[in-house]
């Protein structure tokens, strides 16, 4: 759109102040955006509005999706949703998953400051695959950083035999994971790496809904 043709239409939403415009002339959120931003970020829930998605990934994948968030003993399963495919996974409601043995703990680690994580790790045994021994810290630093970079994670026949996973971070408006999704299968035939399309259509659901909870990328 030409630039004399919007300038009009800008001018009418400052006047009902969805925009402001500051002192050089340029436009900006006004009173009234701010604050219908503010309402509709109040009234997002991570759990409800996850809950279409998860839905819709196990029903396009013929798999089991689970949701994670951050709880006080470490990554806790809050939602699964699981496949009509008999699957022998250890995997309910309340779970407390592994920051170093599965994909979901792994990729809350990778969004955790060093000291958090640290301690964080001193109660590694009391979680689904976790263990007393500290994990080689070059190799699992290796592996956070490559799930900061591909905001993925996969995991194969562990922590459990004849297990696949993927699993994808959700953000905040703050840039920190405020849930894990992960879709759990059989590893025989599971579509690895970043760009398999099962991989690609869970970092869809999670972008959209990191889009929808205030994350605008990095």
């Amino acid at each position: 759109m030409p630039a004399a043709k919007a300038f009009p239409h800008l001018v009418s939403l400052q006047k009902i102040g969805l925009l402001s415009r500051d002192d050089a002339g340029c436009f900006g959120g006004g009173p009234l955006g701010q604050a219908l931003g503010l309402i509709a970020m109040q009234r997002v829930s991570p759990t409800r509005d996850a809950e279409a998605e998860i839905v819709a990934l196990a029903g396009a994948t013929d798999m089991s999706v689970a949701a994670a968030t951050l709880g006080p003993l470490g990554p806790t399963v809050i939602r699964l949703e699981e496949s009509a495919r008999p699957q022998h996974v250890s995997l309910q409601v309340g779970t407390v998953m592994s920051l170093v043995n599965t994909a979901i703990g792994r990729i809350f680690a990778a969004g955790m400051s060093d000291d958090v994580l640290a301690d964080l790790l001193a109660d590694e045994p009391v979680r689904l695959a976790g263990n007393a021994a500290a994990p080689a810290d070059d190799a699992f630093r290796a592996r956070l950083a490559t799930i900061r970079a591909d905001e993925l994670d996969f995991a194969f026949d562990a922590p459990v035999p004849g297990i696949g996973t993927v699993a994808a971070p959700v953000f905040d408006h703050t840039g920190s994971i405020r849930l894990v999704i992960a879709i759990i299968g059989s590893s025989r035939g599971f579509p690895r790496g970043p760009d398999s399309d099962l991989a690609q259509a869970l970092l869809a659901a999670t972008r959209r809904l990191s889009w929808r909870f205030g994350w605008i990328g990095r």
